[in-house]
């Protein structure tokens, strides 16, 4: 088979659907949400954690998707609430800096001033963030995922949780990260619009935590439904697909995952650890788009070493290659990687993709 050929069959395999690195399993018996937990921890994995809106859409086309329990519980404890971007995949990160410093945050700001919890943010006219209840209506900025990225100023007011559900049905998601807000993009779109008032923007902070122990940031609750009381402390499932939250201790069917990914703590080389994937498990991972980034480095935080990932380098197409026979069609690298002879990829804790000489002894993730 000729060269040229050849790289054009492999090209087609970019747009091909991808496998999923865990799998749901919906349990139709009645559990409290902590029997439910203690039941797929013995089976499964643990109760489902759902990372974005494919993963909702996947237990929204299973074979039940009303009043179930998921993996999502409120610590409950006012005092220890974190940030979060509506926006799966993004990071806050604690602006922390001398006083007279330049922050993204108002002065004083947040503050969670008033007699109601101030959770949700607003971009002031001054384009300070401020935090304010998010029951409180105004109008926000969507965000387009697309290239380049675009956004979307809202026609009417909504509170925090309706503007988020607007976004995401639309669009892609409220505007969410520090990179798309300080982008020229983005600072060149808001300058042409003609705003003296509050904006949403997709920034947070709640008390609810998934129960696998995954700082996953993603949250999906039905604005009509949601009813955040003392009592009501864990998440379950509503017809729409979005969710709301019940009393733990009643007795409801629930969603298990089922992790298809493994870190193997043994430093090997790479031919090393694809043959131990290969032997005793399935693969080296292989990682197609952003949502398995996000699965696969997960695992990589928690290895003592860079882990190998399922790819190497093939001099003769000047190619990158995974083990699965495609081509890297999505990558994370980090700036500035020079490819040689001899190299195969591995992921740092940073989540950034690194080529290291392939006969480099160092932890690995298998597909199981």
């Amino acid at each position: 088979m000729q060269w040229s050929l050849f790289v054009l069959l492999l090209m087609g395999q970019c747009s091909f659907s991808t496998c999923h690195l865990y799998e749901y399993h919906f349990i139709p018996e009645g559990k409290t949400w902590e029997e439910a937990r203690s039941y797929c921890r013995e089976n499964f994995t643990d109760l489902a954690t759902v990372s974005d809106m494919r993963d909702v859409e996947r237990l929204t086309n299973s074979s039940q998707t009303t009043d179930a329990w998921i993996g999502l519980r409120s610590i409950n404890e006012k005092s220890i609430k974190e940030w979060h971007w509506s926006l799966p995949g993004e990071k806050y990160y604690p602006t922390e800096c001398e006083p007279g410093c330049e922050t993204e945050w108002g002065l004083k700001q947040p503050n969670n001033d008033g007699n109601n919890p101030e959770n949700c943010v607003v971009i002031w006219p001054s384009k300070k963030w401020h935090d304010v209840p998010c029951s409180e209506s105004f109008k926000f900025i969507c965000y387009n995922a697309t290239v380049p990225q675009t956004y979307h100023l809202s026609p009417c007011e909504k509170n925090w949780l309706q503007a988020q559900s607007y976004c995401r049905e639309h669009h892609t998601d409220l505007i969410s990260g520090i990179t798309h807000i300080n982008s020229t993009e983005f600072k060149d779109w808001v300058q042409k619009q003609d705003v003296s008032s509050n904006l949403w923007i997709g920034l947070f902070r709640d008390t609810w935590s998934w129960s696998d122990g995954k700082n996953v940031s993603f949250r999906h609750w039905d604005p009509d439904s949601f009813e955040d009381e003392d009592k009501k402390t864990c998440a379950t499932t509503t017809p729409n697909g979005k969710w709301s939250s019940d009393t733990c201790t009643k007795e409801k069917p629930f969603y298990c995952y089922d992790d298809k990914v493994i870190l193997i703590n043994e430093s090997k080389t790479w031919d090393e650890a694809l043959t131990y994937c290969r032997e005793k498990h399935h693969d080296l991972v292989s990682i197609t788009d952003r949502h398995q980034q996000r699965w696969v480095e997960k695992r990589a935080k928690m290895a003592d070493t860079p882990v190998w990932l399922g790819m190497r380098y093939t001099c003769t197409l000047d190619l990158w290659f995974w083990v699965i026979d495609r081509l890297v069609c999505y990558h994370n690298w980090a700036p500035d990687e020079e490819a040689e002879c001899g190299m195969a990829a591995v992921m740092e804790r940073d989540g950034k993709w690194y080529k290291k000489a392939d006969n480099e002894k160092f932890h690995f993730i298998c597909a199981i």
